[in-house]
């Protein structure tokens, strides 16, 4: 069996990116994965596009908070619902290449 990753995104007014983001994420070789996106009490349309994912794909959470608390609360509150063996953050303006997942979870587990 192979081990869960649970990829947090804390994101925050990030509409223009996080669309390219996820999509970096369910490209993925390696396909036992959670995401989980928190939402950093975002003005945008943050929430709405990353919805559309979480209605499409069982694996991806959205978590909205009640306030801005900033990148490390955002963080450290996706931790609180991670299932995975390991853990991977990822910013909601970067993309991964489709190996990347494959490739770490191969090394660690050499």
């Amino acid at each position: 069996m192979k081990p869960l990753v649970t990829i947090i995104t804390p994101c925050y007014n990030s509409a223009d990116f996080i669309k390219a983001t996820i999509n970096s994420v369910v490209a993925q070789t390696y396909q036992d994965w959670e995401l989980i996106v928190v939402d950093d009490k975002s003005k945008d349309e943050t929430c709405k596009v990353v919805e559309e994912f979480v209605q499409k794909h069982n694996n991806i959470k959205l978590i909205k908070l009640a306030q801005n608390g900033g990148v490390s609360n955002a963080r450290n509150v996706g931790l609180t619902s991670a299932t995975g063996k390991y853990i991977a953050f990822l910013d909601s303006d970067d993309i991964w290449l489709k190996d990347k997942l494959a490739k770490q979870v191969s090394y660690m587990e050499e």
